[in-house]
Order: structure tokens, then C-alpha cells, then sequence
């Protein structure tokens, strides 16, 4: 896909696109941000990017805003929020992995955010900007008792230290939860503020999703108007296993899916094509070899209840996103907020196991859980129930691309992105395929705040910015197209330049494999590998990650002896 900025009116013929003009003798005021992070959704979940999934608020705010077809994240939760908070490599941020301490020969893998990484929030407030936090939060440790603490049995804490909490890195205010993963009725590690709390102190009918928007909309009419801007980092958990979700919702959707993953996808790469999100000349990925084709899958009304209660989730999230967008209108100041939503990472294709450390094994009142996929006469949606949808939808959610979660191949590292702005987006409508990363998100809202990047914050040196700022997209302008981008997780490694991407995956036994190389502009769902035949721009490619590593503490597998472990194992 060539040009740079597409014009959508056609394809977004269902969109009512509204009037817009771009002052012509000044910027805008320093906007309000909101920045909202879905979980473990894939590039192809939202009615916008090809989905059958209902999601008219987001899809409102695409067709009166910009589309990003090319923004990265890194493959993985933790270290895609270390990026987002610090505008640094994750290593860099001290995130490499996940949530465990290498010890201080391995600075980019201490599983927390580290001193000399400033964080958004603290750039904004020397600015004079409001901040809250909401939701996810995943850049500290968390020390587990065995289960006891998911289980309600123990009261231990568990962290080591709050120094990396969100009031201690620049939020004024932070409701939600430290750690990954939780269940969305009665969620482990729940915080308000520094002070940790359970959800039925919170509400009756908790349900984290909604939660958080309840927190949202209460802080936008708190905040606003008023004479200073804010900041708020709304990170939700959907639709991140496990798949619970209200028994309405699902029903909902259960007769869509009986139709099976090989037609869903299909469908939605026809979708891409129309909308102009994807080049009709890049082939859509074969079905996961793991994966059996729909018609000779067995207990259809099992499999479709898994994607339902996926939609579910996603369908509730953005009702709660139309809630806050409706909230930003009656106070008057949705036209000078800029608002960002992107996924952390590709699609899931993780299943899931009672042994996982932050797996819980029974409810507050006692009631066992009912963990994993095996077991198909569980059906995902309660609260008393942990599955995943596995590698067969997720499959579909990252459609067209290669690969999940975890990996750096597209599936893994693309994210469905949209820019809302009235007052500082020149193309309402549009279509952005220039290239950005999730390190690019910071210097992005210091442009538009005015906000300067220190040399020194509280007397510890700060790390300067990794990333550019996006505002000449914002305007309609161009950015340089041959920057180098860098990914490393887990020893699954890429580098993209202009067109060109150089990846690996890391296999088991435990060693990379060789280098690929595509050229996304003619292939970007990596289909066809032209490392052979292009050797000269495999060895400069490679050499090109190979000092990006060695600057950003980027180390090879295996990594040095976990000296402060995240989880301990279940007794």
C-alpha cells in the first residue's frame, strides 16, 4: 500500500463523516490526551478494521479521525506498556521481559520501570498537565503467595515496593490493577490510589470493564473544564483471557460465530480490502497448520460461545469508550482532545492452565474455577470459568497477518490504532499507512503539550527519547520512511527499514531461527521469505539489530537467574 494518506469517504459510506476545518492561523490549544489501551486485541477486531464485531463508537471515532494501518507495539503486555509509558525500548525501560528480576547484570530485564526512564506522566505534569491513570498497569512487581492471595485466603501483600506505582511515576490519581492478569468480576491486586482495595468494596455488580469507564467519565467531569489540561492513561484489560463476559452480550453473538473461523476470516479480508486498510495483493495467511478447518471441527456451539464471549468483551469496552466520548461532548472540550486507542499487543493464542501461578483456583465464596479448554462442557462467560479462544479465533482476530502474541511477526507486533483530534487532525476520515511504533506515542503528546524532555528529573539522569512525533501525520504531512525499528521478546527478533523487515522466531528447542526478510510493501503477511536472494540487505539488516541490541541491553537467551521472581508455584 503506497500512498501515504488514503482518503476513506468511500469506504466509510456508513460513517457519518462531520464537517471539519483546520484553523489556518494558529495551532490548537494544548489538548486534553486520553490514551486508551485494549488488551490482547487483534488487528482485525474493530467494525473499522474489518470485524463483525459491534463497535460503532470506535467506528465513529475512525470516520471523523485517522487511521493508523502501520503502528507496532512490542509483541507483549509489560514490556508494551514500558515503551508507552517511557517513549524507550523496553529494555531500555528496564521491561525487557516480563515481570521478573535478572538481577544488575541485566539492566534491560529488572521487571520494573527503571529510574532513569521518565515516564509520560511526569513529563506532562512539569507542564502543568493534570494526570490520571486507569486500569492495566503491569510495570511493577508483584510478589505472589502461592495462590492464597487469588484464592482469598491470605491477606500477605503483594509487592516488595510501590515504588514504581503509578502515583510514584507522575498520576496524580490511579484506580485499577497492578498486576497482568484478572479475572473482571472480582479482579486480584485492585488499587485506588496506593491504597490496596477488593472489588466489592467498589460495587455490587462489579464488572472491571465497566468499572473503569465509571472511573473515566467521573474524572473527565472532575477535571473538566478547567484551566490546565489533563492527561489520562485508560489501559483495559479487555479482551484479555479469561473470556467472562455478561450472559446478554454473548447470546448476541453466538449464532454469528456458528458460521466457524474459515469464513469469519475470509470475510474480514474481503472487509480490509473494501475499507482500504489492506492491499488487495497481499495474500491472507493460510489457517494456523494447528488449527482444523471449521467443517471438520467438532461441538460447533462450544467453539462459537468462546469468540461470543471475545465479542462480548470487546462489543462492552467500546460502549464504555462512546460513554466517555459522550462525556468529552457535554463539557464541551471533545473537540480539543486528542484521544489515541491501540492494542498492547496481536491476538492471544495462549491456552490456559489451573498451574498458572496467577491462575486462581477458587472464587471469594469458595465455588471452585473451572480453568482451561479442555473441558467442553464448560462454556466461557461466567466468572467461575478461565478459558481462552486459542489459536482457531485468534487466528481470525489477527487477520491477515502472520503469526500472535509473543512473536514479531506482523500478527504479533500490529495494532489496529486510531487518532481522534478535531481540532488538530487535517484529514477527518483518513487513512495513515506511514510507518509508527508505540515509542513514538510519547514524543507525540510532549509536541502537542509544549512540554520539554529533561536532561535530569529528581536528581537522576533521564534517558533521551527513542521515538518522533506524529503530529506531521496528524496535519497531513509526511515523516522519513527509513528509520530503523527494533524488536526483541523473548528471542523472537525483527528489524524494519523502510520496506524492508528482517525477522526470526525463536523455536524450541530453545534457538533462533534463521533470519527472514520481507518486503512488506509487496507482501506485508509475510508470505513470501526473500532472505536467499537477498543476501547483502540480510547482512546489513542483521548488523544494523545487532548494535541496537548491544546499545539497548538487549541480551541473548538463556537470560541470567531470576534473583526476584514475579510468581511462585501453586502448593
Amino acid at each position: 500500500m503506497k500512498p501515504a494518506l488514503l482518503t476513506a469517504a468511500a469506504a466509510l459510506s456508513a460513517f457519518s463523516l462531520q464537517a471539519f476545518s483546520l484553523p489556518s492561523d494558529a495551532p490548537p490549544a494544548r489538548p486534553n490526551i486520553i490514551l486508551i489501551l485494549a488488551d490482547d486485541m487483534g488487528w482485525s477486531d474493530l467494525g473499522c478494521f474489518g470485524s463483525e464485531i459491534d463497535t460503532p463508537n470506535l467506528d465513529r471515532l475512525a470516520a471523523t479521525g485517522l487511521r493508523l494501518t502501520q503502528f507496532y507495539t512490542t509483541p507483549r503486555c509489560c514490556p508494551t506498556r514500558a515503551s508507552l509509558l517511557t517513549g524507550l525500548y523496553s529494555h531500555q525501560a528496564g521491561i525487557g521481559d516480563m515481570m521478573q528480576d535478572h538481577g544488575p547484570t541485566a539492566p534491560g530485564y529488572r521487571g520494573e520501570l527503571a529510574k532513569n526512564a521518565l515516564t509520560i506522566a511526569e513529563q506532562l505534569k512539569l507542564a502543568g498537565y493534570a494526570t490520571t491513570a486507569l486500569g492495566k498497569w503491569h510495570v511493577a512487581h508483584v510478589l505472589f503467595d502461592g495462590k492464597r492471595q487469588l484464592n482469598f485466603t491470605s491477606k500477605k501483600p503483594f509487592w516488595d515496593n510501590k515504588n514504581n506505582w503509578p502515583l510514584q511515576r507522575g498520576f496524580d490519581r490511579y484506580f485499577g490493577t497492578i498486576h497482568g492478569v484478572n479475572s473482571y468480576y472480582d479482579p486480584f491486586s485492585l488499587v485506588d490510589g496506593n491504597t490496596p482495595i477488593e472489588a466489592p468494596q467498589v460495587s455490587k455488580n462489579f464488572y472491571y470493564t465497566d468499572i473503569l469507564t465509571d472511573r473515566a467519565v467521573a474524572e473527565i467531569n472532575r477535571l473538566a473544564p478547567a484551566a490546565n489540561p489533563f492527561f489520562m492513561y485508560l489501559a483495559y484489560t479487555a479482551a484479555h483471557w479469561p473470556l467472562q463476559a455478561p450472559e446478554p452480550i454473548i447470546a448476541k453473538y453466538r449464532a454469528r460465530y456458528l458460521a466457524g473461523w474459515d469464513k469469519i476470516r475470509e470475510a474480514r479480508y474481503q472487509r480490509q480490502i473494501q475499507l482500504g486498510i489492506i492491499d488487495k495483493n497481499w495474500p491472507l495467511t493460510p489457517r494456523d497448520p494447528r488449527v482444523k478447518p471449521w467443517d471438520k471441527t467438532p461441538d460447533h456451539e462450544w467453539e462459537a460461545n468462546r469468540m461470543a464471549t471475545y465479542a462480548a468483551m470487546v462489543e462492552i469496552m467500546d460502549k464504555g469508550i462512546g460513554r466517555i466520548y459522550d462525556t468529552l461532548k457535554a463539557k464541551g472540550i471533545a473537540d480539543n482532545t486528542l484521544i489515541i486507542f491501540l492494542s498492547d499487543n496481536g491476538a492471544c493464542d495462549e491456552g490456559i492452565g489451573a498451574s498458572f501461578y496467577d491462575v486462581p483456583s477458587r472464587l471469594r465464596d469458595g465455588r471452585p474455577v473451572k480453568v482451561g479448554n479442555a473441558n467442553h462442557a464448560i462454556m466461557a462467560g461466567p466468572e467461575d470459568v478461565w478459558q481462552s479462544y486459542g489459536p482457531p479465533w485468534a487466528n481470525a482476530s489477527d487477520t491477515p497477518f502472520l503469526l500472535y502474541k509473543h512473536y514479531t511477526h506482523e500478527g504479533g507486533i500490529a495494532t489496529a490504532t486510531i487518532a481522534h483530534w478535531p481540532a488538530g487532525i487535517a484529514h477527518p476520515g483518513a487513512i495513515s499507512s506511514q510507518v509508527a511504533h508505540i515509542i513514538d506515542l510519547f514524543p507525540t503528546f510532549a509536541a502537542v503539550s509544549g512540554a520539554t524532555h529533561p536532561a535530569t528529573y529528581k536528581n537522576h539522569p533521564v534517558q533521551p527519547l527513542e521515538g518522533r512525533s506524529l503530529l506531521p501525520i496528524f496535519q497531513g504531512g509526511t515523516l522519513p520512511a527509513d528509520r530503523p525499528l527494533f524488536w526483541e521478546h523473548e528471542g523472537n527478533r525483527a528489524v524494519r527499514v523502510g520496506d524492508w523487515k528482517l525477522v526470526s522466531r525463536h523455536r524450541n528447542p530453545p534457538a533462533p531461527s534463521p533470519w527472514e526478510l520481507y518486503n512488506l510493501a509487496e507482501d506485508r503477511t509475510e508470505q513470501r521469505n526473500l532472505a536467499a536472494s537477498h543476501p547483502a540487505k540480510v547482512a546489513e539488516m542483521s548488523a544494523l539489530y545487532d548494535a541496537w541490541a548491544k546499545r539497548c541491553h538487549v541480551l541473548p537467551l538463556p537470560l541470567p537467574k531470576i534473583t526476584r521472581p514475579t510468581g511462585a508455584s501453586d502448593d
